[in-house]
């Protein structure tokens, strides 16, 4: 008798974990429920079996000339978290920030290789090189969001690790703006030389831009005084009214080229000479000054940052969006 009881017990102990995996406690049938008691129940994450990120980035480094004047050495991974921080808003999708990340990627390559500092590879200066921030300046910045946007960006870097778009198995020139006007602007039409991948290509970003739209309103003596300043044979002897000819323009609506003053003039030069935020521009005189209706913001060329984001909320992945803005490039490693 005794020993049929422990053999009874002994099966009850045995199959009693069994019952109770089986079985679903109450307070964990829907997450975010509570205990008995009133304590919280955290939802249970599934244990991740996503490899590790690569070590690619981290390899490698980026001596980084500052606005101080100083040069910093930075792994790869440090260098291109300060830039996609301060080229793009943290707010996009991952998408689009792992499309940045890969375009700055690139680009800091290609500098690399280059010249243009001879104490550097790169600065911090967006009119020159890229921009860069620090963490601390980043996170101080985001206020309440900064662990949202932090580990957003630490993502789009190290999920894209050692890549980069390549033509022809090597890196492009990446270049990359704020935002187009229905359509990115061919390079020929910018600086004068073709190149394959920096084509003309439709972008998707609209009214959902800020500032989108904009005007600069200048008065015939500011117009006449920039003029003469950068071209000093101009003519603007007559009537201001016939100061700019007809301009001609791409199918996105861009100024390739106007007559000013007798001097033909790209929509670039136009652009930096009144400092207006794109070549996208109208201009309108009414008989007291002068008025600049203006959309998108940057140069035009290779891939749209607005765009790129509008592409990822529709469902691109960061692949798509590179190949979209860099004609006949494909996304590869770098190193």
């Amino acid at each position: 008798m005794v020993v049929s009881t422990a053999l009874v017990l002994t099966a009850i102990l045995f199959f009693l974990p069994v019952l109770v995996l089986r079985g679903e406690p109450v307070y964990q049938r829907e997450e975010g429920g509570e205990l008995p008691g009133g304590e919280s129940v955290l939802p249970i994450s599934p244990i991740s079996s996503a490899a590790p990120a690569g070590t690619r980035d981290r390899g490698r480094a980026v001596r980084l000339l500052t606005k101080e004047g100083t040069v910093e050495e930075l792994t790869m991974e440090e260098y291109l978290w300060g830039v996609v921080a301060a080229e793009m808003p943290a707010s996009f999708e991952e998408e689009a920030l792992k499309a940045q990340a890969c375009a700055a990627r690139t680009y800091t390559a290609v500098l690399q290789n280059g010249t243009r500092h001879p104490e550097a590879d790169i600065c911090g200066d967006s009119s020159c090189c890229q921009a860069y921030v620090t963490r601390s300046a980043a996170e101080a910045r985001w206020g309440l969001n900064a662990r949202e946007y932090r580990e957003k960006i630490d993502r789009a870097v190290t999920q894209t690790d050692g890549l980069g778009v390549l033509y022809e198995g090597k890196p492009i020139q990446a270049l990359f703006f704020s935002s187009a006007a229905g359509k990115t602007v061919d390079a020929v039409e910018v600086w004068g030389n073709p190149v394959a991948y920096l084509k003309s290509v439709d972008s998707p970003e609209g009214e959902e831009v800020p500032n989108y739209r904009t005007q600069t309103v200048l008065s015939p003596e500011e117009v006449k005084a920039l003029v003469l300043e950068a071209y000093p044979g101009a003519d603007l002897t007559g009537a201001p009214s016939s100061w700019f000819g007809e301009a001609s323009r791409n199918e996105g609506g861009g100024v390739i080229s106007v007559p000013l003053g007798g001097v033909t003039l790209t929509g670039g030069q136009v652009r930096s000479l009144f400092s207006l935020r794109s070549a996208s521009f109208t201009v309108a005189w009414d008989g007291s000054q002068f008025t600049f209706d203006v959309t998108g913001y940057g140069h035009g060329v290779g891939m749209s940052q607005y765009g790129a984001n509008t592409m990822a909320k529709n469902g691109s992945s960061f692949r798509d969006i590179l190949t979209w803005y860099y004609t006949g490039a494909e996304v590869g490693e770098l190193w």
